[in-house]
């Protein structure tokens, strides 16, 4: 588009920018947070009638090595522009709701708005280092709209205290293994109060601010934030049936059929070491992804995280002493010091400082169960 490289540097007096918010589509994981953009019209403009819509959110999933740099933190992100219609096209596609709020900005404000859209969306300045809770696709805008205002943004605050993991747990509410997920890998920071500045990375968040936000000029007089808002594109999600199948009733079942089997070694007075090898290999694999994001992911919020006490790497080196068997005193330290360390962490469950996902119980009861099997074994010189 010829005004990107033109740098058309004004709009008309009939111009009008607004918040465009989208809601959650009912088949795109990424879309459960919402999102927003921006968008510029002025049907009088200089050079060509304008309706844009310009969106920080984009991001190429068929790059190379995508999800390895999604985890580790460092994937880049840009600003895009295009038609309000291919917009609107591609939300009612996604069966997703619009909801605009035009912004009640001076001629001045919305010209430096406008050429800070522009200057961000050349190729040279378009990416930008996604970071989930600070820098995504609607802290952008709220940050380039405050820095514009002729005066200050003041907001309406909502004095309900909420935390970073309650607003992505209510969110992922009707998703129980996205719940899971995100309270896996999540850590003790995502725990602390957020905030009220800090909940605009969620759209939906920005919205309700937008709403009851005042500006208030250099001479002391306000004026609201919002001079309109609309529907443009209404569409109706169905709540999604609840599957049987959460979490926390798959993990119960894993506890179970290890309870059973562990209650069939005693009975026939064997040893299965494979099931062992197995779970451990599992939680060890489990680990290494869980100390990846911890040690080595950019991503805010994951350390430290008190599930890495049950799910390490070092399971792994388990896995080895419980297969050699002149390791077999090692392996004995080994179920010692994993069945102290998860008999803990259970009794004291309700006074770790983090929310910690109650699917989390059975499988940290496996492991405990099967350290506490092998302890008992080697006691009584069970073979």
């Amino acid at each position: 588009m010829s005004f990107v490289a033109n740098g058309q540097a004004f709009l008309s007096e009939y111009a009008i920018i607004s918040l465009l918010t989208t809601t959650p589509c009912d088949n795109e994981v990424y879309t459960l947070y919402g999102h927003t953009s921006i968008r510029v019209r002025d049907s009088v403009a200089p050079d060509k009638k304008i309706d844009y819509v310009f969106n920080y959110g984009m991001f190429d999933s068929s790059q190379p090595f995508f999800v390895y740099h999604f985890a580790k933190g460092d994937l880049d992100y840009s600003l895009v522009y295009y038609d309000y219609q291919y917009f609107a096209n591609d939300r009612e596609l996604q069966n997703s709701s619009v909801s605009e709020q035009i912004l009640n900005l001076s001629p001045t404000e919305m010209n430096n708005l406008w050429i800070a859209l522009v200057n961000n969306a050349r190729p040279e300045n378009r990416s930008y280092r996604y970071n989930y809770f600070f820098d995504n696709c609607a802290t952008r805008p709220v940050n380039l709209i405050e820095q514009v205002v002729n005066g200050k943004i003041v907001y309406e605050e909502n004095p309900e205290e909420e935390t970073f993991r309650d607003i992505i747990n209510y969110l992922t509410r009707h998703n129980a293994w996205l719940t899971f997920g995100c309270d896996l890998v999540l850590g003790i920071q995502t725990d602390r109060i957020i905030t009220f500045r800090e909940s605009f990375f969620i759209p939906a968040y920005l919205y309700n601010a937008f709403s009851s936000a005042q500006i208030v000029n250099p001479d002391g007089t306000k004026r609201p934030l919002v001079s309109a808002e609309y529907i443009l594109i209404e569409t109706t999600l169905e709540e999604p049936e609840e599957s049987f199948f959460t979490p926390f009733v798959c993990c119960l079942f894993l506890f179970f059929v290890v309870l059973f089997i562990t209650w069939i070694e005693w009975r026939k007075k064997k040893y299965y070491r494979y099931l062992d090898c197995m779970l451990f290999f599992m939680a060890g694999i489990a680990g290494c992804i869980v100390f990846f994001l911890c040690f080595l992911s950019e991503q805010p919020f994951i350390w430290p995280n008190i599930s890495t006490i049950w799910l390490h790497p070092f399971h792994l080196i388990g896995v080895v002493l419980f297969t050699v068997k002149k390791f077999t005193k090692a392996a004995y330290i080994y179920h010692f010091i994993n069945f102290v360390a998860l008999l803990l962490m259970l009794t004291g469950w309700i006074f770790i400082p983090q929310h910690l996902n109650n699917a989390f119980i059975p499988l940290i009861a496996v492991l405990l169960l099967r350290s506490g099997n092998c302890l008992i074994r080697n006691k009584m010189n069970v073979k």
